[in-house]
């Protein structure tokens, strides 16, 4: 059996993190009111605790790399302030509405992918990110109310794509993807503990099942796209993530009764389009240069 290239293996790790981000969504959105510190805690706690699992029995090392630290920062940083938003926004916004704002985070991955990796996009894969960044531009369907949590979306979508562009970033320098992934649970576990303890908000039982299933597919999501950014550049597999507005929108019809309008399924048929679109370009010009 022929191995896959390292851009199809990115996708399909893309995929599978799109998938488990999208059940994430579900069930943060199931488990109710609570505040966005305590749903964060809870979603990274779980994490946390599956992957010291998956690194001990792996005998993966916990040593980092002093060089590497400041990238590490950089991806702890953003990854928790792109939760935090979007989990705000979850709350407030029905789910396909959320999930598109935040896929603006493809478009913001290729922008810093520019400064910090030097990595240079062309014009193909510029309008394929744009294509599908448009569905969240396009939607003008927020009342006032609600400006506030779509500022939060786009916000979640700006700090995940900074995120992604941090992993790709540790990935070339060699860092270990669960490494990645265990530093930034813990990261944002320390950091919402004062919030948590401050403002904790009781919960049922349900919401805590809830919740400790939006980590464990968190866990999925997070092991996917850092394996997906470490695989390849933003630049070819991120307009793949536009998947999980995909998946997000079935989640948010059968389990929610949530019925897309006409503007819903042009953006669903826009991104299916960019994807298909930007699979054929590569494949394509991957022959032609071999």
């Amino acid at each position: 059996m022929q191995k896959l290239s390292q851009k199809t293996q990115g996708i399909v790790y893309v995929l599978i993190a799109a998938f488990g981000f999208s059940l994430m969504s579900m069930f943060i959105k199931l488990a109710g009111d609570l505040p966005s510190f305590e749903k964060a805690f809870f979603r990274n706690f779980v994490a946390l605790i599956f992957i010291t699992i998956l690194m001990l029995r792996s005998r993966t090392s916990f040593r980092l790399e002093r060089r590497n630290l400041p990238a590490l920062f950089g991806r702890c940083f953003f990854g928790t302030l792109g939760l935090l938003c979007n989990f705000y926004a979850i709350g407030k916004l029905n789910l396909q509405d959320e999930n598109m704002l935040n896929k603006l985070s493809p478009f913001f991955a290729i922008l810093f992918s520019i400064f910090l990796l030097r990595e240079k996009p062309n014009l193909v894969q510029v309008l394929g990110v744009l294509v599908g960044g448009s569905v969240c531009i396009i939607k003008p369907s927020f009342a006032n109310p609600q400006m506030l949590p779509a500022l939060a979306g786009v916000l979640g979508g700006l700090g995940a794509g900074a995120a992604y562009t941090f992993v790709r970033y540790l990935g070339a320098r060699g860092e270990n993807g669960s490494r990645i992934v265990f530093y930034f649970s813990a990261f944002s576990c320390i950091v919402c503990v004062p919030f948590v303890a401050l403002d904790y908000a009781p919960m049922s039982l349900l919401q805590l099942v809830y919740l400790l299933l939006a980590g464990v597919f968190a866990c999925v999501g997070q092991l996917g796209i850092t394996k997906a950014y470490v695989c390849a550049p933003a630049r070819e597999i991120s307009v793949y993530d536009y998947t999980q507005v995909l998946f997000a929108a079935a989640l948010g019809f059968f389990v929610f009764g949530d019925v897309p309008d006409w503007l819903s399924v042009l953006g669903y048929v826009l991104i299916c389009g960019a994807g298909v679109g930007m699979f054929l370009y590569n494949r394509r010009h991957d022959a032609a240069h071999p």
